[in-house]
């Protein structure tokens, strides 16, 4: 007796999915058939986030971008730092920028407002912990982080990270990631807390260089630093 011919199976790439397939074969080759109109829609979201960013960003003065946690509770020394660094750098002349949110992001804003400076929060919107903080003179709102992450490094000269987590860390790797790759032009990376940093660079100098997996070169990509005076002199520095 004669087997029954396997029937299709509809496959779950989405609610209104018309795709099928047999056991034969695999259906990872049809990811670009299951888009519909909803992805195609979602690249003119990705479109109006990147132009909107363009026009309001491109019109600032030169900026420098403040990563950190947003975790960092006010009355933590870390706060009260990255406050005095926003307003040293407000009266540098120079723009603010952060992830918008709480914490040291609220801190830098903080200062720089309080200065009489220019205050930018690219916010992202989250299920949690991401709420604007009030200390902004520019705010703008993205769905996506990959456009905000382009836009936190774009119009900057410098970047100070303070200590902070996973989204920082990102961060921090994306940004000397551009550099090394020379996708790009190089500025300063300065890592705000030597304490909290130093572990994670030993680690890197120890494991990661003598595997090859960077050069020697590449561990000048970053600056520990302590200071907010230094931190301010490092960026005098650039030419």
């Amino acid at each position: 007796m004669n087997e029954p011919e396997p029937q299709s199976e509809l496959i779950p790439f989405g609610p209104k999915s018309r795709h099928r397939k047999t056991r034969d074969f695999d259906t990872r080759q049809y990811l670009i058939d299951a888009m519909g109109i909803d992805d195609i829609w979602r690249v003119f979201r990705i479109m109006a986030e990147f132009a909107e960013s363009f026009e309001i960003l491109g019109s600032l003065p030169q900026s420098v971008t403040v990563f950190g946690s947003a975790r960092t509770p006010e009355n933590h020394t870390m706060y009260g730092t990255a406050r005095a660094l926003g307003r040293r750098i407000a009266k540098e002349g120079l723009a603010t920028i952060t992830g918008g949110g709480p914490g040291i992001m609220e801190a830098a804003n903080r200062g720089a407002y309080e200065a009489g400076g220019i205050s930018v929060g690219l916010n992202i919107v989250l299920p949690r912990e991401q709420q604007p903080n009030p200390y902004t003179t520019t705010s703008l709102n993205f769905n996506y982080f990959f456009v905000r992450k382009v836009m936190l490094i774009k119009y900057s000269i410098a970047v100070v990270i303070f200590p902070g987590g996973f989204g920082t860390l990102d961060e921090l790797f994306e940004t000397i990631t551009l550099i090394q790759t020379e996708r790009i032009l190089p500025f300063p990376v300065i890592l705000f807390d030597s304490t909290y940093w130093s572990g994670l660079f030993e680690w890197v100098k120890k494991q990661v260089l003598p595997e090859g997996n960077i050069t020697t070169a590449d561990l000048g990509l970053y600056h520990l630093t302590d200071s907010v005076e230094e931190t301010l002199e490092i960026i005098r520095s650039i030419e």
